[in-house]
């Protein structure tokens, strides 16, 4: 669909990259752009005599809609379409966001975050739609629809059933983290700004693992992560075992973006509960763009994180492909009070990679030291190869009279503990 690009600010200049940007992502070509620079109009955002220029532009472009970078309310959206020439659409922002997630949805648990979101966009409009048919006495009042206060309730009735549908698969999700833990994975949460390049980073971590074992170990592990050049790859949660010797899984999140309303944030809560309940954050960010973009991205980054967050934060500057080294550092310093000691690679490249495992290794909660004397026999050589996939096996010992197992490893406590208990489960078991 061919689309012109509006935004008003009310100073300075306005900034249309990000919104061109997400229109291209939802597959509509942009052919031309219009913005404004003064206070809200009332009755149809722009000026008038610029609200006529748009709609002159659209004429001229062949343009299909009009996609604002603003937050439109429904008169102002009514009014703007009077304007524009017949069947074009008037979208703003948020409604242009929850057309990329509608498309980007695929899981159920995406699927209904979707629907909550839009039925939380729609409420005002319908409540505004009865209070001002009410008022005028008039249902269908300047081309808003007939209104029924049934409407009203039917959408607060879906958005209370969404919710509870969303609760009872987050309690699923979080027994499956659960049981993870007592797996004895530590759970890593890539979180930062959409296109920040976490698909890609994700791969990376987990480059040099077995897709074969990832799905043995969970089936609900994907083989793997998208890592287009686009906004929104990521809707839903992907998660991958890390490459390290330590049992790690890496889960990649939906990604950030500016200036969302509180009703579409909140929509999406479930999804970060990935990162809420994480061992270890990874807060990706882009390190090709301005020192002012990253520095606004890391505070707004930091709000959300902290709000809920207790698990430790590293801040990850991604594409240094892109950027000088000199220019790469003088970042670094501008931004220390945000990210003191951040860790600098190109996911793209699979540049210093492995000094992020070590960070991440480094980050993590430690592990327990264990020792325990087995009795020989097939059930131990079961339990020993339960040690090897779930924690860190420093040494295997067999004495010379054959009768015993002597495994030293280092583990979560929830797996040192179950190792005990399988221990002394054993037949003849030997105390450590």
């Amino acid at each position: 669909m061919k689309v012109i690009i509006a935004k008003r600010v009310d100073a300075g200049s306005a900034d249309t990259g990000e919104i061109a940007d997400l229109a291209r992502a939802a597959g509509h070509e942009v052919v031309g752009t219009l913005t404004q620079t003064r206070t809200e109009d009332a009755a149809l955002h722009l000026g008038e005599g610029k609200a006529d220029e748009l709609a002159a532009l659209v004429r001229d472009r062949g343009a299909e809609a009009v996609i604002f970078d603003n937050r439109l309310g429904p008169y102002q959206t009514y009014n703007l379409g009077q304007r524009l020439p017949d069947d074009a659409m008037v979208l703003d922002r948020f409604r242009l966001i929850l057309e990329i997630f509608g498309q980007r949805a695929e899981t159920k648990k995406a699927q209904l975050q979707v629907e909550l979101a839009e039925l939380r966009y729609e409420l005002p409009r319908a409540e505004a739609k009865t209070s001002l048919a009410k008022r005028e006495e008039r249902p269908g009042f300047m081309g808003l629809g007939e209104y029924d206060e049934s409407r009203e309730q039917d959408i607060k009735a879906q958005i209370s059933a969404i919710r509870d549908e969303l609760e009872t698969i987050e309690e699923t999700e979080q027994h499956r983290r659960e049981q993870r833990r007592e797996s004895g994975f530590d759970l890593v949460a890539l979180a930062g700004y959409t296109n920040a390049g976490k698909s890609t980073l994700l791969r990376q971590l987990a480059t040099d693992v077995d897709v074969d074992e990832n799905e043995g170990l969970h089936p609900d592990l994907d083989a793997t992560a998208e890592s287009e050049n686009r906004l929104f790859t990521t809707l839903g949660t992907t998660t991958r075992r890390a490459a390290m010797e330590r049992p790690v899984l890496v889960t990649d999140t939906v990604g950030f973006i500016a200036d969302l309303p509180h009703w579409l944030v909140e929509s999406f809560k479930s999804t970060l509960d990935s990162v809420y309940r994480a061992d270890l954050v990874l807060l990706v960010v882009d390190a090709s763009e301005s020192v002012e973009a990253m520095r606004e991205k890391l505070v707004t980054a930091h709000d959300t994180l902290y709000e809920r967050n207790e698990a430790p934060i590293v801040t990850v500057l991604n594409k240094t492909d892109r950027v000088e080294s000199d220019e790469l550092a003088e970042k670094h310093e501008a931004l220390s009070a945000l990210a003191p000691n951040p860790v600098a690679v190109s996911a793209a490249e699979g540049d210093d990679i492995d000094a992020l495992l070590a960070r991440i290794e480094d980050e993590l909660p430690d592990y327990e030291k264990e020792r325990l004397v087995l009795p020989m026999g097939d059930e131990t050589m079961s339990l020993v190869s339960w040690v090897h996939d779930h924690a860190r096996v420093e040494d295997v010992t067999y004495p010379d009279d054959g009768e015993q197992v002597i495994v030293t490893f280092a583990a979560r406590p929830a797996v040192v503990e179950q190792s005990r208990n399988r221990a002394a489960n054993l037949a003849q078991p030997v105390e450590s």
